[in-house]
């Protein structure tokens, strides 16, 4: 934003916007407040594929399942946590470039990065004749139950039926300098969306009532600092798995060589 009162004028509208008819009170011109720096303890470490190229992220009885890109590389892995070995894999065709996953009704859903293709698969990971168009870039993306949320690399998230695919809601996601670019993995917790932001090291909470930024983690160094070494291919932070019975988050990266078990303050 260019001046403060621009970006008060425009939060003011964001607010009214999102209310809807809502009952709460908060003032359209209220100063928005910084996230609250989020500290985190490493509870467990873990072994992750080096030739994953991580680009979504989930945990559900008691396996990670996770989507790889690239073209060529691209595919849905199940994998042991302890071990980090696949013991369920399928590739998709070199055409397709695999982005953020999610399950939900029994089924995973596989978004791809430029090709506007969704692919959808039982849970034997047998692949399902419905298919999906998807206008925008694939990114990340969860699900809160009943929706599919979906982001573009850009400030949106886009709230998704998963039986047609058609787009009911869409939520910018702001914080107290604007609005939130390159947001990209995504899990969803008790009403909050985590995200990794694509090309540095954070991970923010994002209040989905209100779009609000509420809570940052940095997590620059977590290799260096739990003595593993960065190989020439080591690429970014990316992706975010929650454990509801433990109350922990799997984290992991591009090529990481290892899964991070971490608890959020």
């Amino acid at each position: 934003m260019k001046s403060s009162i621009l970006l008060v004028a425009v939060l003011g509208l964001f607010f009214t916007a999102c209310k809807n008819g809502s009952s709460e009170s908060e003032s359209t011109n209220a100063a928005v407040p910084a996230p609250t720096e989020l500290n985190y303890s490493v509870m467990n470490i873990y072994p992750h594929d080096t030739t994953s190229f991580t680009e979504g992220l989930l945990w559900m009885n008691e396996h990670l399942y996770e989507s790889t890109g690239l073209n060529g590389e691209s595919g849905l892995i199940k994998a042991k946590l302890e071990t980090g070995k696949a013991v369920q894999k399928i590739a998709l065709d070199n055409a397709y470039f695999g982005e953020g996953i999610s399950i939900i009704n029994n089924k995973i859903y596989q978004l791809t990065y430029t090709e506007h293709k969704v692919f959808v698969y039982d849970m034997n990971f047998k692949k399902l004749p419905e298919e999906f168009a998807w206008p925008y870039e694939g990114w990340g993306m969860t699900t809160d139950g009943t929706h599919l949320i979906i982001s573009t690399g850009g400030n949106n998230l886009f709230f998704v039926n998963p039986e047609n695919f058609k787009i009911e809601k869409t939520l910018s996601v702001i914080n107290n300098n604007g609005y939130v670019d390159s947001i990209n993995e995504l899990e969803y917790v008790d009403g909050y969306v985590y995200a990794n932001i694509w090309r540095n090291n954070y991970i923010i909470k994002i209040n989905l009532k209100t779009g609000l930024v509420e809570g940052r983690a940095d997590l620059s160094n977590i290799l260096e600092k739990n003595n593993f070494q960065k190989s020439s291919r080591t690429d970014v932070l990316n992706g975010i798995a929650y454990n509801s019975a433990k109350k922990s988050f799997y984290l992991t990266g591009k090529y990481w060589p290892a899964m991070f078990e971490v608890k959020f303050n």
